[in-house]
């Protein structure tokens, strides 16, 4: 018997709806820009109202793992016991460190699990300095490596705990629901679409005046709810949600009480403890450029207050020849 023949796929690039991005990030190399990065941004005061609005914050975009916290406290409320340490991996892309590892697995074994429940990809460390030393210890690409292990031990956890099935977690509808209506209801957006990201789990398209209003959600819960909680787990152990020299956990121990996390693909979420919260999305998806805007609408809006360990992560410099040559700043 013949298979049914299929119907053509539509390519979703033949006509895109492109975002109004605007230039948001700079590069210089002596009195020259050499490149110019462009994207999106807003910035929300205590009380929700948009400060600042650059190129198209209203259009939807994949928030990718700054929706690591919003996945936490949705995992909370379901009954998934976590102490403070296991709750800021499981909010982080974490960047492959001993404590990193040594924290998703006391969250698998506090389940009776081990790394073999885990359903996310296998990687090295994400870390530059953590990846060098893990290598240099014979270290080979692993599941609890990879940045999302934190993550991914949690939502093991809440299925063991849940008597649902751990080896296809991943795919278990219930979890998957779980994972939709908390996003949808901390955000205050409907889901326009869903994906999948890089580790495995779904990652969906809303704006960043969505994620930015997510975010301040945490900031701002009262004590003992699980939105605190992942609030307070994150700004105690920013070393655990990103780590060492990496921009996030800089940001976090700049401005106590902030939570913030970022997302591949250019993705920067920010909420201050008075509700304060800013989105930004970069464009091309450059990495490099997510700080230096974010650092910016955030300096602006604290002004006199901002403070220098958060002005320093402002901008960096452009090397020639091992000197500084030229800067990368937003503009």
């Amino acid at each position: 018997m013949n298979p049914a023949p299929t119907q053509p796929q539509s390519n979703p690039l033949e006509s895109p709806v492109l975002p109004k991005h605007e230039p948001l990030v700079v590069a210089t190399r002596g009195a020259a820009v050499e490149s110019i990065h462009y994207g999106s941004a807003v910035l929300l005061d205590a009380q929700g109202v948009v400060r600042a609005s650059l190129g198209d914050p209203q259009a939807t975009y994949y928030p990718r793992s700054a929706l690591k916290p919003l996945f936490a406290v949705g995992m909370l409320r379901a009954g998934l016991e976590l102490n403070d340490q296991q709750l800021a991996l499981a909010s982080a892309s974490h960047s492959g460190a001993p404590i990193h590892q040594q924290v998703a697995t006391s969250t698998l074994a506090a389940a009776k699990l081990d790394e073999t429940a885990l359903r996310n990809s296998t990687d090295l460390p994400y870390g530059v300095a953590e990846r060098a030393d893990f290598l240099a210890a014979g270290g080979t690409a692993t599941q609890l490596a990879q940045n999302c292990s934190g993550k991914h031990a949690a939502l093991a956890a809440l299925s063991e705990l849940k008597g649902w099935d751990t080896a296809n977690y991943l795919q278990d509808e219930r979890l998957l629901q779980l994972l939709e209506d908390t996003v949808e209801e901390l955000t205050g957006e409907k889901i326009s679409g869903v994906s999948t990201d890089g580790c495995g789990t779904p990652v969906y398209l809303i704006s960043l005046h969505g994620l930015a209003r997510g975010f301040a959600r945490l900031a701002t819960a009262q004590p003992g709810t699980p939105e605190a909680r992942v609030a307070a787990a994150m700004s105690t152990y920013p070393e655990l949600v990103a780590g060492e020299g990496r921009d996030v956990t800089a940001l976090m121990r700049a401005i106590p009480g902030a939570v913030a996390k970022d997302g591949f693909e250019g993705i920067q979420a920010v909420a201050l403890p008075d509700g304060t919260a800013l989105a930004v999305k970069i464009a091309d998806g450059g990495d490099r450029a997510r700080m230096p805007i974010t650092v910016k609408l955030l300096a602006e809006h604290l002004g006199d207050s901002a403070p220098a360990a958060l002005i320093e992560l402002a901008s960096s410099p452009a090397l020639g020849g091992g000197a500084p040559v030229g800067v990368l700043t937003a503009l």
